[in-house]
């Protein structure tokens, strides 16, 4: 009863501040850089655990699972972009908590997610692909289907980040350019 008594006045400490706002704003980028590890950690131990579920690999060694078997390898190879685009929206979040969003730094960041997201779109359409124009008698329309919506899903992230950039850039632009008076009144003197 006494820690929960400690908690809440803690929190009323908190809220009550004159910088209420901005503490709110660094908990709520805090909590979002704690979910985005979350779903790192989530998606990679999906990708590890998943294998053993199929029926053909029911009775196999892990190196039977993870080395021979192509797909696992592009499933892997192709899971970089996505594991790249969760580390570089962590240190942009990072970015936003120190107040550092109109930094060159940022605009990076927005750019390899936006370069990641492409390359997953690559590397999910180029099976489709083959599953459509090699095997189209199989029933193939779950997997495409998931497909379909991850590549959605990956041009919306796209998107996103690249009309984010294209702001940022202009913003960046604007504050680091000089205006016309400006350039007037700081050019250098000319020696007589």
């Amino acid at each position: 009863m006494a820690e929960c008594q400690i908690i809440l006045k803690n929190v009323l400490k908190i809220c009550y501040t004159s910088n209420y706002p901005e503490s709110m704003e660094k908990i709520s980028i805090l909590f979002l850089q704690i979910t985005i590890v979350l779903i790192g950690i989530g998606a990679l131990a999906f990708m590890l655990w998943e294998p053993h579920l199929e029926g053909r690999n029911a009775h196999a060694t892990p190196f039977e699972v993870y080395f021979n078997d192509p797909f696992l390898t592009y499933a892997y190879t192709a899971s970089i972009a996505f594991f790249v685009a969760l580390y570089q929206a962590f240190r942009l979040l990072g970015y936003i908590r120190q107040n550092k969003i109109f930094s060159q730094d940022s605009a990076k960041a927005l750019r390899t997610i936006q370069y990641c997201a492409i390359s997953l779109i690559g590397f999910i359409g180029a099976p489709l692909a083959y599953l459509c124009i090699v095997q189209p008698g199989d029933d193939i329309a779950g997997g495409v289907a998931m497909g379909i919506v991850t590549i959605f899903i990956s041009a919306v992230f796209a998107t996103t980040a690249a009309v984010c950039t294209s702001i940022l850039q202009s913003k960046l632009l604007t504050v680091c350019t000089p205006s016309p008076t400006t350039r007037a009144t700081h050019s250098p003197r000319k020696l007589r």
